[in-house]
């Protein structure tokens, strides 16, 4: 019974990390937001506004793309105003992806987006289990098998 539980949940997992389920709903969140702003050039801006200013290659992982791939998203992103690159002060080869006040706004609004998002998907949902839930997942991802 204890192992249908965990089937359960990564079936859920599963479902939730799929590429073409972030894909859209980073196409959804991103609808309207302006030049260089998509589902492509979404997540490069999530990374950086959660680890700071990174390079390409070290961004990449997180991404879910390679180093060309994040340096063409990024410099959709530098053309937007929304990002700048940096000398990176530890390697002069280097450069850092920097978030730009504009970028942070973007990022700000499409948080807001996602959480209401989030939020309008749970309004059936009875009064404290959302709550509960959100408190369990946090801990999931914690003490679970991510860590």
């Amino acid at each position: 019974m204890e192992n249908e539980v965990g089937h359960e949940i990564a079936d859920a997992l599963g479902l939730l990390l799929r590429r073409t389920t972030r894909t859209q709903l980073h196409k959804q969140l991103t609808e309207g937001m302006g030049e260089g702003v998509d589902e492509l050039t979404y997540p490069v801006l999530s990374a950086l506004a959660r680890t700071g200013p990174r390079s390409a290659a070290d961004l990449a992982p997180d991404v879910g793309v390679d180093r060309s791939g994040v340096t063409r998203r990024a410099s959709r992103l530098e053309a937007a105003g929304l990002i700048r690159r940096e000398a990176d002060p530890d390697d002069r080869r280097a450069h850092l992806l920097v978030l730009t006040e504009q970028g942070q706004r973007a990022v700000a609004e499409l948080r807001a987006r996602l959480a209401a998002h989030i939020m309008a998907s749970l309004s059936s949902w009875p009064p404290g289990e959302a709550e509960a839930f959100a408190q369990r997942l946090r801990r999931f991802t914690v003490e679970g098998p991510f860590t």
